[in-house]
C-alpha cells in the first residue's frame, strides 16, 4: 500500500511540472501597448494554451504586459506576461 501511494505521489509531482505541448506555428501577430494606440509586427514561433515564444525586431519595445493579437484589427488578443527576454525573442505567458 504505501509503494502505491509513493507511486501515486511521484506521478503528480511529474504531471505538474510537465509543459504544456508547444505547436510550431510561425504566425504573423500583433503587439498591442498603450491601450491599443500603438502595436509592433511580431512572429509568434511557438504557442501553447498557456504561452508563447515570439519574435519582435527590438524587444526593448516590448514591455512587461501587453496584448498580443493574431489579427490587426486585435479582436483576437490575449493578454501576455513576459516570463523571459534572449535577444529578439520572448518567452509570454498568458494572463486572464
Amino acid at each position: 500500500m504505501d509503494s502505491e501511494r509513493t507511486l501515486e505521489f511521484k506521478m503528480m509531482i511529474a504531471a505538474k511540472k510537465k509543459r504544456d505541448v508547444r505547436k510550431s506555428v510561425r504566425q504573423s501577430a500583433w503587439i498591442t501597448l498603450d491601450g491599443g494606440f500603438a502595436t509592433r509586427p511580431c512572429v509568434v514561433l511557438d504557442l501553447s494554451a498557456t504561452g508563447a515564444r515570439i519574435e519582435i525586431d527590438d524587444p526593448r519595445t516590448a514591455a512587461a504586459g501587453f496584448r498580443l493579437a493574431f489579427s490587426r484589427d486585435a479582436r483576437s488578443a490575449r493578454q501576455c506576461k513576459v516570463i523571459w527576454r534572449r535577444a529578439k525573442t520572448l518567452g509570454v505567458k498568458f494572463v486572464r
